[in-house]
């Protein structure tokens, strides 16, 4: 326990690095995948050990120690952890705790509030064109789902790019991206190391759909000037109008780990030849995340250990 309780600690530190790694150099859908995963395992071995540590702690206080049977005294002197680490590590998992369930519950609001707003919506075809001259467009999770876009968004696209937009927001739909925003960024609330992840997958799943939308049209050059003009015009959108996307962290936004921003990053992927899976990538974060699963249960079986020995000398 003395070692493997930090061990999902200490590889939260390199997820600006995967962050990176994956949404640059792997397939968007895979690497979204990949992105999503760390950062909930991760999340949750993070805040596992954190509750290791606290309650390596928490025995030495007689009181407690007294109902679950254990002794203190031999706690204080077999417990691998100093004490001071242990309080650090509680107030640690409290504020973890507090902001995954506030981040939850604000999702879960978001979502309800979207899928009633989308219920209202007269649709043909699951789209809804709004009468507004600022250009905008995002899909609206419900059940069903809408794709929204405003008469401004269309006046700014041409004709033949229509198509790719409708192609691209659907994608989005289809897919269910909204739900892997909120899985990465519920890691990311638990542990906020893990940020980088949950921007990156901002990122990926509309790269995910930019490669939907080239699959289904067989011109990438054309889907990346759709994309640059339909973000641009977007930018120009007052934030009061963006509300619902950025609610549900569709948007995205820029990261340190991004370089230039994801608009000439995203239009640069299409015109080039389209990803591959990258096993190498593939292959490594799944011994990373391997890795933080089983240190995680063998620091939460030396607890079990110390608490059997404690509890024989009560």
């Amino acid at each position: 326990m003395r070692i493997a309780v930090y061990v999902p600690l200490l590889l939260s530190l390199l997820a600006p690095l995967r962050a990176r790694l994956l949404s640059q150099r792997c397939e968007p859908r895979l690497a979204t995948w990949l992105l999503t995963a760390s950062s909930l395992v991760l999340g949750t071995a993070s805040m596992i050990s954190l509750g290791l540590l606290a309650a390596t702690g928490l025995i030495r206080v007689p009181q407690l120690a007294d109902l679950g049977h254990w002794s203190s005294h031999s706690a204080q002197r077999d417990s691998p952890t100093e004490l001071s680490i242990a309080l650090v590590a509680g107030l640690l998992l409290g504020g973890a705790v507090l902001a995954a369930v506030r981040m939850l519950w604000r999702r879960a609001r978001t979502l309800a509030a979207a899928a009633m707003d989308a219920a209202c919506m007269p649709a043909r075809d699951g789209l809804v064109v709004m009468e507004d001259e600022a250009p905008d467009a995002y899909a609206l999770p419900g059940l069903p789902g809408r794709v929204v876009v405003s008469t401004g968004m269309l006046h700014t696209l041409h004709e033949t790019e229509h198509d790719i937009l409708l192609v691209h927001e659907r994608a989005h739909l289809t897919a269910h991206h909204y739900a892997f925003v909120a899985v990465a960024q519920l890691g990311a609330a638990a542990n906020p190391l893990l940020r980088p992840l949950a921007t990156a997958v901002t990122y990926t799943i509309e790269r995910w759909a930019d490669e939907n939308a080239a699959t289904a049209t067989g011109d990438r050059t054309r889907v990346a000037r759709t994309v640059g003009k339909a973000a641009l015009a977007a930018r120009r959108t007052p934030a009061r109008i963006r509300v619902t996307g950025a609610a549900l962290g569709i948007l995205g936004h820029r990261g340190r780990f991004a370089g230039p921003g994801p608009v000439p990053r995203r239009v640069a992927a299409l015109l080039a030849p389209p990803l591959g899976r990258h096993p190498a990538l593939t292959a490594a974060t799944a011994a990373v995340l391997t890795a933080a699963t089983i240190t995680t249960a063998e620091a939460a079986h030396d607890l079990h250990l110390l608490l059997q020995t404690v509890g024989a000398w009560s």
